[in-house]
């Protein structure tokens, strides 16, 4: 330890205004951070040895990893991107810098602080910045306490939609100096008259959870809301981001900080994101999936659970689904006698109140099990949470971190987590993502580029607070890095919409919302003397312009369920939720309220079905699951070219060995093992997809008469979604025939009469990555998605409204209304707002970089694509075989194919090997 560190760890030790009871002498510890102690205030310092000095063993020295490499760069004023697991202090970290100078600066002044804002802390949820808001209260009254005389106040306060006018009005009078906020309520402050005026000081901006911001528009709006920021204040401030689970951390800093000049501004990278030990593994109910009843299945499962449960001081449970959260906490009641005062579940289709009582009551460690599906993933501190249990996949790598990082959240506790598997490709998804895991992998954040819709809302803020010379909006804009490579030729586009120059635009009460125009000379109607003659400009337009971009902002959509209705007798039969109409076709079948039901078309909020006995297309789950993603689909594709690899080598012992190896258990050791030696010895070894290879599979059902093409990419269910829209574009146009598409994480499956036949192989091999684009823009016409789509950026570019002069529509009639608008926006001339539809369809939610990379290796020869026939469905295709009877998961109907398809397989396995394959095809070691 330095000697520096050493007299202030023995001084603080020492002193009588200390609590930090040591029971080790300070003498004997090797600190290395002493240095890092020493840049504190005396008030600051002593409350943190008080605090935390019984860790100093533990850590190291005085601070966590993170802390101890990013409280300097703070203290200095540098841009920081802290990534770091959960309860390893980061967020602690990007705070105590700036608690410090605050502390410094209003001993040093004679007045104190100034009533104004300092720091703002920018979080993705409400309960986050609720939490924080609990946590700063504690150090701040600490350090105020050890004061004496030089006592000084740093207030702190929350602002978001729930706080009433009666609040904020206080804030203007005093205002806190620390504000926590969402992106939402920083872009409405942006723009109000007086509030704004209390950003001009603002020097530190700390955004919490990036990565959950990154990936979508609330980032977007939030990266161009910093820039604004950056305008608006005395100064640059210091960025700071803090992130469990992120890469690449150069795009996620660069995000963060923005750019001048047309370079990334500098930033420093704090990586401490394998600080932690973890402890995780794959279980799996039985060795085998198919022929184990479901009832043995689950009564397996959920004694297990129970056992851990039972093992552990809090325990809570992820599912994949809200309704999946529910069923678990149920049957733990209905089995094993837990009730109201020892269990509970939180998801976002609770009540505010009832979350935040469990919120509340896992803070304090009341609960032994608390099941959740993605409400939990981020925010609260939860301190005696010791176990996690994540029930299917959570498909990335960065979910499964985050989500079993709630457990023991403290640095120096191990990380116990345990992954259930439930089903077959679930478990080869989870064996791969678990061994990535240990490995330091981590999934991508992909940030979505050019927005339009809101760069319409973000510059339509922009002209509101005044007259501005176009060209600095335009640099504001592209300053954030979402817009950086925001062309000219996009700017126009968007300029164009905001200032309405469309013929018949106005007649679809579709109005200008920004004027632009040159300076006028000062004898002009139209002069402004702070800018040069000349010089375009940029103004709002309309004297509401102030009210419909407050009351309209923001980049959430509003969504509504939809009325079923049969076309023949107009019977309503329940209701879905519009995202399930993303995968409806015409022609699908989906269950609801254990009928069958085709769906033909919708109108507005009400889907016309017809009764039919047609087996089901489509899940009923499907809209509610998390796709896989596209890094570690890429992964899986590498994971079974390495097994086939080894099987071919050692055999299925070689295999078994070598799974041994990956955080499983026998059970999962032994299914993975069996499904792919039953694959090679099935089909051989072309029909299993690796990162070289693309397998297509065609079988015939007769009872169906239907040809079904199993096209087994790994890539996630968004990179499935696009090329599967692709090939059955391509594919109803070859075969002039009504093509069926079910889609899943592992593949997807195109389905025509069998009197039709596509060479699938050839289609796939022959399509062009440059013709993706337009080919996808042609398949997307006149569907349900490409309404919603566009219903959605039409209201986040405030083309259709959602609250005009007290009248709010609901996200039904705003869909009606953009119905009415889509054809006419079709027919304009690059139009921002249909664009960005497409932009985003294509983009974000189908993949379309992926598969135009994978397209590019395909035509390079880098990946092959093989295909084969058979009358059976292959192992690896029982999933997507049985896909179109998923609604009955519980039923014995989905059991029964499986064994029957299973049986078929093996039968021929057998004939073929002239064995008795059932007995023998699983010996042990």
């Amino acid at each position: 330890m330095s000697d520096g560190g050493r007299e202030l760890l023995c001084e603080a030790v020492e002193s009588g205004d200390s609590d930090a009871g040591l029971d080790f002498d300070p003498a004997t510890i090797d600190i290395a951070d002493g240095d890092v102690l020493s840049l504190l205030e005396p008030a600051v310092r002593t409350w943190w040895v008080d605090q935390f000095g019984a860790f100093v063993p533990g850590n190291g020295g005085f601070f966590t990893p993170p802390q101890r490499e990013a409280i300097p760069l703070v203290h200095q004023e540098k841009n920081a991107l802290i990534c770091a697991p959960t309860g390893s202090g980061k967020t602690l970290a990007s705070f105590t810098a700036i608690i410090n100078e605050l502390f410094r600066r209003g001993r040093e002044r004679e007045d104190g602080l100034d009533n104004s804002v300092y720091c703002l802390y920018v979080s993705p949820l409400k309960s986050l910045a609720n939490d924080i808001h609990r946590n700063l209260t504690e150090p701040l009254e600490g350090i105020t306490e050890r004061m004496g005389e030089d006592v000084c106040e740093i207030r702190h306060a929350i602002r978001h939609g729930d706080t009433d006018s009666a609040e904020r009005q206080r804030m203007l009078e005093t205002t806190p100096h620390i504000l926590n906020t969402t992106p939402e309520t920083l872009a409405i402050l942006l723009n109000s008259p007086k509030f704004k005026e209390k950003l001009r000081s603002v020097e530190y901006v700390v955004v919490d959870e990036i990565h959950s911001l990154a990936e979508n528009k609330r980032g977007t709006h939030l990266s161009v809301s910093l820039e604004r920021l950056e305008d608006l204040a005395h100064e640059s401030p210091t960025r700071i981001g803090c992130s469990a689970t992120v890469e690449p951390l150069s795009t996620m800093a660069e995000f963060l900080v923005g750019r001048e000049g047309g370079e990334p501004r500098e930033y420093e990278i704090v990586d401490t994101r394998f600080v932690r030990e973890f402890d995780i593994e794959l279980e799996c109910p039985t060795d085998d999936l198919i022929h184990t009843p479901s009832g043995v299945v689950h009564d397996r499962f959920y004694d297990r659970l129970h056992d851990l449960v039972d093992s552990h001081t809090n325990t809570l449970v992820f599912t994949n689904t809200r309704s999946g959260a529910e069923r678990v906490l149920h049957n733990l009641r209905e089995r094993y006698g837990y009730d109201e005062g020892d269990s509970g579940c939180h998801h976002g289709s609770l009540s505010k109140e009832r979350r935040q009582t469990i919120e509340e009551r896992l803070k304090r460690g009341d609960l032994d099990v608390v099941t959740t599906s993605t409400s939990l993933e981020l925010g609260i501190d939860m301190p005696h949470i010791d176990l996690v249990v994540q029930v299917g996949s959570p498909k990335s790598v960065a979910s499964l971190l985050q989500r079993v990082g709630r457990a023991g959240h403290r640095l120096g506790q191990t990380v116990e987590g345990r992954v259930i598997a439930l089903d077959r490709d679930e478990l080869v998804e989870c064996a791969v993502m678990l061994e990535k895991a240990t490995e330091g992998f981590v999934d991508r954040v992909f940030v979505p580029e050019n927005a339009h819709d809101v760069a319409a809302q973000q510059v339509y803020g922009m002209a509101i607070n005044g007259v501005r010379r176009e060209v600095d909006v335009k640099e504001t804009l592209r300053r954030a890095y979402p817009y950086r490579d925001f062309s000219d030729v996009e700017w126009e586009r968007l300029m164009r919409y905001l200032t309405a120059e469309y013929d018949g635009l106005e007649e679809k009460n579709v109005y200008p919302k920004v004027w632009r125009d040159r300076n006028d000379p000062p004898s002009g109607e139209h002069h402004h003397e702070e800018f040069d003659v000349g010089e375009p400009l940029v103004g709002k337009r309309g004297r509401l312009a102030r009210v419909i971009y407050m009351t309209n902002l923001g980049t959430i959509p509003d969504s509504f369920t939809c009325d079923v209705i049969t076309r023949g007798g107009d019977e309503w039969v329940g209701n879905l939720d519009e995202n399930y109409l993303d995968t409806l076709e015409k022609g699908d079948v989906f269950v609801l309220g254990g009928d069958n039901f085709e769906f033909r078309y919708r109108r507005g909020s009400k889907v016309y079905v017809d009764p039919t006995s047609k087996r089901p297309t489509v899940p009923s789950w499907f809209s509610e699951r998390l796709p896989l993603s596209y890094d570690l689909g890429r992964e899986i594709a590498a994971f079974q070219g390495e097994l086939v690899n080894r099987l071919d080598r050692g055999g299925l012992p070689g295999v078994r060995e070598w799974l041994r190896t990956f955080p499983l258990d026998e059970n999962s050791v032994r299914a993975i093992a069996r499904t792919f030696d039953e694959q090679v010895r099935y089909a051989g070894v072309d029909s299993v997809s690796t990162d070289a290879r693309i397998a297509v599979e065609e079988v015939k059902d007769r009872e169906e008469y239907r040809r079904h093409y199993h096209v087994h990419s790994l890539y996630g269910r968004r990179f499935n979604d696009g090329l599967s829209r692709l090939v059955a574009y391509h594919c109803s146009r070859r075969a002039n025939a009504n093509v069926q598409v079910t889609v899943a994480d592992n593949g997807f499956t195109v389905s025509m009469p069998l009197n039709r036949k596509v060479d699938v192989r050839s289609l796939l091999a022959d399509l062009d990555p440059d013709s993706v684009v337009g080919d996808l823009r042609a398949a997307l016409d006149g569907t349900d998605l490409l309404k919603r789509y566009f219903r959605i950026n039409a209201t986040r570019s405030l083309m259709i409204l959602k609250r005009y002069k007290g009248y709010e529509k609901s996200a039904a009639q705003q869909q009606v209304s953009s119905e009415m608008l889509l054809s006419f926006a079709q027919e304009l001339d690059s139009f921002a707002v249909m664009e960005e539809t497409y932009r985003e369809i294509l983009e974000d939610k189908l993949n379309v970089a992926g598969i135009r990379e994978v397209l590019a290796a395909i035509g390079r020869g880098e990946i092959t694509v093989t295909s084969n026939e058979a009358d059976t469905p292959s192992p690896r295709a029982f999933g997507l075989a049985t896909l179109m009877a998923s609604d009955v998961v519980l039923a014995e109907d989905e059991s029964r194919v499986l064994r029957e398809f299973h049986d078929r397989v093996l039968d021929e396995i057998s004939e073929g090997e002239n064995v008795d394959v059932g007995a023998d095809v699983d010996v042990a070691d």
